[in-house]
């Protein structure tokens, strides 16, 4: 508890935690009412659901090169704040859209959008790195754990019941809503001037191409240069499977297969059970962490989520599958917590949006692969437990991987101890 004191101190992070509470709120909101209104439209054309999620994840292709150079080259809180005022400008265009019903802008402003949006992370967890000690780092990853797990207990509840009662108009403005009240809370942080330019001054002019692909090409060769960082970002390509899969599978087999009828209610439901085996899983993981290294927790996560994920697929009843799912729910924080309180410690300052801006698009990269197989394959050519399968598969071998190749590395950088004194 000393330790979550301790963080809970300083303004700074507080503000900025704050701050991605309230954009990550509003976007929960914002993406369960929108696939409600998909799905609700296009009943017999799930790949719309499947393409506005390829729409979250593609644009970071797109923009990868920059987005890591900028967050080390430019002021890494002046661009967390205009993320979030150019996220909210186009959240408003896209309600627009959504009035006069053109599908083909719909589209095109989701991608715009989550293409602004990913010039965020790497800011922010650049600027947090900056103002907590390494110390802090993996009580920072706990809370931001504990927090995503009231998300996914709490969030697709509310984006059903703002959906029900006001509408996709209603999702849309609560969504833009909070991206401007994340603006305010960044912009009202008092950060070093070493912490936001770590690398000095650049205007945007001095941002040629030249730079832009040797400060790329310096990031790239970070990544190569340290075995640790190269074997845990490997691993990042098949996160992009399971979040590319779990992003739109689990309501499809309660649409397509489960609970045809009623899957909105029971969706809210797969929500509230997930979310509330990650908000064990967490407490869980603190209580268990002195006991082990991050890289167990990590392996033994995706391990099993994997194989989870595979039996998921097979399942003929809803009550099975909702607790196997939670079964998922309660490991998923041993992965999300071992990694981020393990990145902040081998990754060097100067170079984190850089490092950030190579793993995101790796991730993206594979989800959008992934949403795209799903989009062109179901339901025509491949079922749904075939996906399931596919996607659990993939996991289990990044798990049998990491178990194999990680433990030489259990010493490097930090434990987990610090987690049982922070929660």
């Amino acid at each position: 508890m000393t330790g979550l004191k301790q963080i809970l101190r300083n303004k700074n992070y507080v503000r900025l935690f704050l701050a991605t509470f309230a954009s990550q709120l509003g976007g929960i909101i914002g993406v369960t009412a929108f696939m409600f209104y998909l799905l609700k439209r296009f009943t017999n054309q799930p790949y719309y659901a499947t393409l506005a999620e390829l729409m979250y994840s593609l644009p970071m292709l797109v923009v990868f090169l920059i987005v890591g150079v900028l967050a080390d080259r430019m002021d890494r809180q002046k661009i967390a704040v205009n993320c979030d005022w150019v996220s909210a400008l186009l959240s408003l265009c896209l309600l627009i859209f959504i009035w006069v019903d053109s599908i083909p802008l719909i589209f095109a402003f989701l991608f715009i959008r989550s293409a602004a949006s990913k010039f965020f992370f790497p800011a922010e967890s650049a600027l947090i790195q900056g103002i907590l000690s390494k110390d802090d780092y993996t009580i920072a990853a706990g809370l931001n754990q504990m927090i995503g797990s009231l998300f996914m207990l709490f969030g697709a509840t509310l984006g059903a019941v703002v959906y029900w009662h006001f509408g996709i108009t209603g999702a849309i403005l609560i969504d833009a809503v909070s991206f401007i009240v994340s603006a305010l809370l960044i912009r009202s942080c008092k950060i070093q001037k070493e912490v936001r330019l770590p690398n000095g001054a650049h205007q945007f002019k001095q941002l040629k191409f030249k730079l832009v692909m040797h400060d790329f090409k310096q990031g790239f060769l970070y990544i190569l240069r340290n075995k640790l960082l190269i074997l845990l970002v490997s691993g990042f390509f098949m996160f992009g499977i399971l979040n590319g899969g779990f992003s739109v599978l689990p309501m499809f087999i309660l649409k397509y297969k489960l609970a045809p009828d009623n899957y909105e209610q029971y969706m809210v439901w797969t929500n509230i059970i997930f979310g509330s085996g990650v908000l064990l899983g967490t407490l869980i993981a603190s209580l268990i962490s002195a006991k082990l290294k991050l890289h167990q927790m990590i392996a033994a996560g995706v391990l099993v989520a994997g194989i989870g994920i595979c039996i998921l697929g097979f399942v003929n009843h809803l009550y099975v599958f909702l607790i196997i799912d939670f079964a998922i729910a309660l490991v998923l924080p041993f992965i999300n917590i071992g990694i981020g309180g393990w990145l902040p410690c081998i990754v060097d300052p100067q170079m984190m949006g850089r490092v950030q801006g190579l793993i995101n698009p790796l991730m993206m990269l594979s989800q959008s692969l992934t949403l795209g197989f799903i989009a062109v394959s179901f339901p025509s050519f491949i079922p749904i437990e075939v996906l399931f399968l596919l996607v659990g598969v993939c996991t289990v071998i990044v798990g049998i991987y990491y178990t194999i190749v990680l433990p030489r590395y259990a010493d490097y950088g930090t434990s987990s101890k610090a987690l049982q004194e922070s929660l």
